[in-house]
């Protein structure tokens, strides 16, 4: 058994996604939406999460008024699970219980409070991006010159082709000296 866990910071306005499993995994059945958790039992120590939310195997939300862990199809008007929807229109959705259980895929928390550590290293993962960008910047530009160069040897290929057909197509014309008609004398 393994969970998903997003876990967002308001003041950073930054997430972080772990895949827990085992004794962590363990940690989080049983729990609700809404609950206060430590975050020692995950790895992030002296953090405090709320648990916000989440969704099943099948990808449908957590609500936090579904009691339990079954799905259920419920009237709604607002709120997790409806997107948009017009005033005083009621829907009917499927929706999940609020109890994490074993078949719960992704857990979302909140950082409440934090901890010694950040959450997030930011100077690495700045440089480790940057690096990428560049390098992918020099891949685009190493392609379009080798495609740039492809169409010229193309271009020069095809011109080379067509001299060759016409000089083959062309027959070789002889030039022949006609005979001119003798001018016949002036009678007077």
């Amino acid at each position: 058994m393994e969970f998903k866990v997003n876990i967002g910071d308001p003041k950073s306005k930054r997430s972080v996604q772990k895949v827990v499993s085992g004794k962590e995994a363990e940690f989080f059945l049983k729990k609700t939406v809404g609950e206060k958790i430590s975050g020692d039992a995950i790895g992030f120590a002296g953090y405090e999460f709320e648990i916000t939310g989440g969704s099943d195997y099948c990808g449908f939300p957590m609500r936090k008024d579904v009691r339990g862990t079954a799905r259920k199809k419920i009237l709604i008007v607002g709120g997790v699970g409806l997107r948009k929807n017009a005033p005083g229109r009621k829907v009917r959705k499927t929706v999940a219980g609020s109890t994490i259980y074993s078949r719960t895929a992704q857990i979302n928390l909140k950082v409440l409070k934090q901890g010694a550590a950040p959450l997030i290293e930011e100077k690495k993962e700045e440089g480790k991006a940057e690096e990428k960008k560049a390098e992918g910047e020099a891949k685009a530009a190493e392609a379009k010159e080798a495609k740039a160069e492809a169409k010229e040897e193309k271009k020069a290929e095809e011109k080379a082709e067509a001299k060759k057909e016409t000089k083959e197509e062309k027959p070789e014309v002889k030039e022949h000296k006609e005979a001119k008609p003798k001018k016949e004398p002036k009678k007077e």
